[in-house]
Order: C-alpha cells, then structure tokens, then sequence
C-alpha cells in the first residue's frame, strides 16, 4: 500500500512499511524511510507508483481552472476530496483529488487552510484584493524586465533617472526601479554607476556629486525653519577695546576679532574677542538643536551650507562699526619680550573698527610693510592706516608664539605647499550649476594676516581649554598623543597635550557660529567667566556627562563627510580647470607609490611610467582622460625633470610629509553594487579628509 502525506509544508508519496494508529512507516522512492504522524496522511492507494501518482496530480493541478473551483466550493470548510468529486465527477479519479489537493494548496488567495487536507473559501472582497495586487505585481514584474531591457540597451528609463540617488546610495531594495538596475547590472555585467553613465543617466556631474551629498546628509533639504535669533538680555559693559576681524571677503560668519592697546607703555593688552551667541541661544533650545542636527558649516568652492540660519548668524556676527557681545581673552604681554604675564576672560561688548578682508590685503600687509617701518606702498588702504603699528605688534607676536609652539612640537611648521583659493565667476554666491567659469589662485600658507589670525586662536583655544581644566568644567578637547606617523587627533573631554600643535591642551572654541562644538565649549567658558571656581556646578555639561560625549560621536562623524565632500569638489573643479584651460601637461612631483602632486596646481594624481623613480622625483606628466563622475584623471610620465638625481631636498620633503593633508582627493570614487545582498555603497578610495589639525584654524 501506499501513502500521500504532508511532510513540512510539502506532498510526498511513499510506498508503506507498517502502519499503527498514531503513525506510519513509509519508504520513499529515494530509498529514505520516514515516520507520518496518521493526520499528516492524506490518501491511501494500491495503483499507482506514488511517483506516477505525483506526476499525474501535477498535471490535473495545472488544468484546473480556480474561479470555477473557487465557485463549486462550499461555503463551510470542505475536505480537498469533497471539492474533486464536486468539480470533475462523483467518481473523481485518484490522480484527480491528488491534482484538486496541489491546486487548492497553491492558491492561497481562493482558499485558505483550514486543517490537514481542508480549506475555505476567501470571500469575494478578499479574492478581489488579491487577484488586483496579483495583477499589479505581475504587471510590475513586466515592467521591470522592460526597464532592463531599455538600460541593456544604453537608455535610461525616466522612472530609474527619477530615484537615481536613492537607488545608488539609500536604495529600497524592493523598488521596482532598484530591481531592474540590479538586473541590468547582471545581464551586462557592468557595475551599476557605470551602466547607469552609458545610459545616459546622469545630466550633470556637479549635481551627481551635490544631490548625492544632500541625500546622505541633508535629505530634508538644506532651509531652515523660520526662528527668531534671541537677544542677549544680559547688561553687558562696553570695553574700552576697537578691535577689528581680519577674514576672507566671502565670510557672513565673523566671529573672531582682535585688539591692541597699550603699545609704547611696555605692557600690551591683547584682546581676542570672539562672537557671543552661547550668551542667548540656550541649550535644548529650538536654534541649538538646528546647531546640533548640523554641527558645522559645510564649505565647497563658490557655495556653503551654514550651520545657523543666516538671520541668527547676523545677530552675533562682529559686524563693522558696531558694538558686539563678545567673550573675550585678555592677554596681558611684556612689549619688549612677549612674555605672557597674565589673562582674564570677560563677558563684554566690544567696539568692531574694521573688518579687514586679507583677499584684499595679502599684497598690502607683506613682510617689508610689517617689519619695515619706513616701507611704503604707493597708496596703503584707508582701513590701514591706522592699524599698521598694532598689526606689526601682532605679527611678531606671532612669529614669537609660532617659535615656543614649535619647540614643543620639537620640529618647525613648514608653509611650503600653498593653499588655492577657488573663485566660481559670476557665482555671486549662489549655489553652483557645474558650468561655471573656474578660476584658481595660489595663497601662500602662513601669509602674515593669516599667521596674525591663526597664533591668536590657537593662543586663546589652548588658554580657556587649560582654564576650564583648572577649575574642573569639562569641554571638548582635540589631543594628538605625538607625531609618529599614524598617530591620529582625537576629540575627547579631557585636557590633553596636542603634539601636532604644540600646545598642552587645545578645545575649539573660537567659532561658535560655524562649528557646534565650539559653541558647546563657549557656553562652559561662560560658566568659568561668571562663576569661577564654582563653574562645575553651574556649568550646562558636568563632568562625564554622556551628552558630551554623543556630540563628540556626532561631530565627528559629520565633519568627516563635510571635509570629504569639500575635497571632492575642490577635485571637480580642478578637473574643470584643467579642461577648461586645455591644460595637457603638468609638472609634477612623486610623492607615494605611483602618485604625483603637481608643482602648481591642487591636484594629485596616479601615473603610469614612475616604477623604478626614485620619492621626490620631479617629472613632466601627460594627462589622460578626465571622468567628473568618479573624479578620475590618469597620467603618464613623459619626462624627468630633475637630471635624473634624487632630490631630497627640506624643502621638497616639508612639502611632501603629510601625505594625510592631501588638498584633494588622490583618485576616483568607487561605487558599486554587491549584488548578493543588494547593497549599493560608495566611498573614496583614498584621502577624503585630513587626518590631522592644520594649526591654521
């Protein structure tokens, strides 16, 4: 005899062995013995083979029409045999009632399990349901394999160029769209980037690069909600100080300001006055958690993303002509010897004189107009005029301060490589479309008005991170354990020595409109100026406060994408210039492996012909191909250019140390499809961000 049975979801057919009330031996054409509980037992036969039964009840299954089976059905619970003798004949067949069993089983949607070889019916309404969302995935399915179809074939369906960024970067993976670029990606067995490119997918590189950006950083978009920036009620006194800022022409966000007084008396007060917003945006407030959710500014060539709203920036920015709260340092100093003899912080409101823009007065305020007293230029500028003797004062200061840093680091600060200022013509400041006309200059690191301002910040950073270490208020601190190559800053609660600076210990403090954590930091110092040595109690983060420390996580995290995104913009627009000039050939220096820095542009780049070149060798290089999507350009050395001797030189080695500072990224980016799991992810493939402080804040 043999048995039809239920065995985990399945049907089988086996030939008997024994049999008691409870359960059966069955034997299976495969030579495989398994024990059937009696319920699980469906039917029992002589004729035929159970495989020629299954063979024969697959047959049957798939000739049965369901909506006639579904409208003989009863409308109480019946058993599959009750159904075959009711839709084929009284005396229904073997291989029929097996057949009736398989297609009830498959068709879920008309009948629902009621028990061991029983259903039910599913009403009307639910079989209608059903029926449409069968339709609508098969139909669904028909167009997926049209979009695979179209993007095999080099076109880009508009419902795929539509969810293009989701699909790359945050995809779903049970979207239509995402499964029909999987699919395309397999059949051509191309990478999904690459495929989606030869579609003609992607308009615009620039927007490739921005969308995706805002897409993993910003997916509510960029605005702000409409908020009033509060006043600061507290009655501040006004400081005898007229200080003045010395920024880039494009900053809104001046929050740092100078002032000397005293000169010619052999003590000299130097006042570093930065912008008070911690003295009325609170803590948990709605504009802090906008500060929070972006936890700084983010920069690109022609465009930033702020991390305030621009009304609440213009509240507290140190703005020309006006009298600005201020948290200030004052630094008392011995003229003739810069020693520092004490320091005092104050809650105040200072006097704004100026605000110097150093694009405009780099050629102006050189060394000879500094050091020089009878230097003169033609026409010095009117903002000048009277500051010329407090800037020279500044400027040795920070030559002195840049020396005692340096003793510490136990080696000098090398300018050797420049920085580049990018300038988008005709941009006025609106965001980018990609076609813009790029311009590119070169901005020597540690120009004197960039020195002035950069010892100042460090020299106020490093003093209130020591104060607030001394009376016990924790802030967010940036460590460097030593410079050992690979030895990495790192962002912590505890005042702890900065090698790569030189200082004991160093908390950001000294934009509070552009970065969180030193906002976060201004409201501790606040705590220290108005409560002293009791500030721990009173200060709005205590010790070991676990808020701290997600912010530390946080920021982190988004000043890693930030500075990555600004490098690759900066390298799609050095691509840009280098098309748009038409420039084929570079010099350039090997630096690393097979990469080469050009002498006079901010690119790196790998190269083919440099095996066997010795480090530092300088070569002539031909370029290759420009990609603006991956952000690619090859190259091929054509020349040696430096006699075929090892230069080795200090200063093609200063240069050439930090191989983490690059000002762009080395090489393409990498995008592509794990096709196994459906993830599609994205990264750099080298130097995204620093790894280190530039002592330049």
């Amino acid at each position: 005899m043999h048995l039809l049975f239920e065995e985990t979801g399945k049907f089988l057919a086996g030939r008997m062995l024994s049999e008691t009330d409870a359960s059966a031996q069955v034997e299976l054409d495969s030579g495989k013995r398994l024990k059937v509980k009696a319920a699980n037992i469906l039917l029992k036969f002589d004729k035929p083979e159970p495989a020629q039964l299954m063979a024969a009840a697959q047959a049957v299954a798939s000739g049965i029409e369901l909506d006639m089976a579904w409208e003989f059905a009863p409308e109480d619970e019946f058993a599959f045999a009750e159904l075959a003798r009711d839709y084929f004949s009284a005396q229904a067949t073997l291989a029929e009632q097996a057949g009736m069993l398989l297609a009830l089983f498959e068709a879920p949607h008309y009948f629902r399990r009621a028990g061991k070889g029983r259903f039910r019916k599913a009403s009307q309404d639910i079989l209608a349901q059903a029926l449409a969302a069968i339709e609508k995935k098969k139909q669904l399915a028909l167009q997926v394999q049209a979009w695979v179809q179209e993007l095999s074939a080099g076109s880009c369906p508009q419902a795929v160029r539509e969810q293009l960024y989701k699909i790359l970067f945050k995809p779903d993976k049970n979207a239509p769209e995402y499964k029909a670029v999987v699919e395309a990606s397999r059949a051509t067995h191309l990478g999904p980037l690459e495929l989606l490119i030869k579609a003609g997918a992607i308009d615009s590189p620039y927007q490739f690069h921005w969308r995706r950006f805002l897409l993993e950083n910003f997916p509510k978009g960029t605005g702000f909600p409409k908020l009033e920036a509060p006043r600061i009620t507290e009655e501040l006194p006004l400081s005898s100080a007229r200080a003045f800022s010395i920024d880039d022409s494009a900053t809104t966000e001046i929050d740092d300001a100078l002032s000397v007084q005293g000169l010619g008396t052999g003590t000299v007060l130097l006042g570093i006055h930065i912008a008070a917003p911690g003295l009325a945006i609170q803590p948990g407030s709605a504009i802090d958690q906008l500060g929070r959710a972006r936890l700084s500014t983010v920069y690109m060539p022609g465009y930033k993303i702020t991390m305030l709203p621009d009304e609440v920036v213009q509240k507290y920015t140190l703005m020309e002509g006006q009298d600005c709260p201020a948290v200030s340092l004052y630094v008392t100093l011995d003229e003739a010897t810069l020693e520092i003899k004490s320091s005092e912080t104050k809650l105040e409101r200072v006097h704004i004189g100026a605000n110097l823009r150093h694009d405009q007065l780099d050629e102006v305020v050189t060394l000879a107009w500094l050091e020089d007293p009878a230097f003169r230029h033609e026409i010095d500028p009117q903002p000048l005029v009277h500051k010329r003797e407090q800037l020279s004062f500044l400027f040795r200061l920070a030559k002195d301060l840049k020396a005692k840093r340096e003793v510490v680091r136990g080696k000098p600060e090398n300018f050797n490589r420049p920085d580049y200022n990018y300038r988008l013509v005709g941009n006025d400041g609106a965001e980018p479309q990609g076609t813009e006309q790029v311009q590119i200059s070169i901005r020597q690191r540690g120009a004197p008005l960039d020195l002035i301002v950069s010892e100042a910040m460090i020299l106020a950073n490093s003093t209130w991170g020591g104060w607030m270490a001394e009376l016990g208020v924790p802030g967010i601190y940036r460590s460097q354990a030593s410079m050992a190559p690979g030895v990495k800053v790192r962002m912590g609660t505890k005042a702890l020595p900065h090698a790569g600076i030189g200082v004991k210990s160093y908390a950001w403090s000294s934009s509070p409109l552009r970065r969180y954590t030193d906002l976060v930091n201004q409201w501790q110092i606040i705590a220290c100026a108005r409560f002293g040595k009791t500030a721990a109690l009173a200060a709005p983060f205590k010790p070991k406060d676990v808020e701290l420390f997600a912010i530390i996580s946080s920021f982190d995290a988004a000043y890693f994408a930030y500075n990555g995104f600004q490098n690759a913009m900066e390298r799609f627009w050095i691509l840009k210039y280098v098309q748009q000039q038409g420039i084929t050939e570079v010099e350039a220096t090997l630096f690393k492996d097979n990469l080469v820095r050009a002498d006079h542009l901010p690119l790196v780049l790998p190269v083919a012909g440099a095996q066997g070149l010795p480090r530092f060798a300088r070569v002539l290089v031909r370029l290759g191909d420009i990609d603006e999507v991956s952000l690619d350009i090859h190259g091929t050395v054509s020349q040696r250019l430096d006699g075929g001797e090892d230069d080795k030189g200090a200063a093609t080695q200063d240069a050439l140390e930090d191989e983490s500072d690059d000002d762009t990224l080395a090489g393409p980016i990498a995008i592509a499809v794990d096709l196994s799991e459906g993830d599609v992810a994205s990264s750099p493939v080298s130097g995204a961000a620093a790894s280190g402080d530039n002592p330049t804040p």
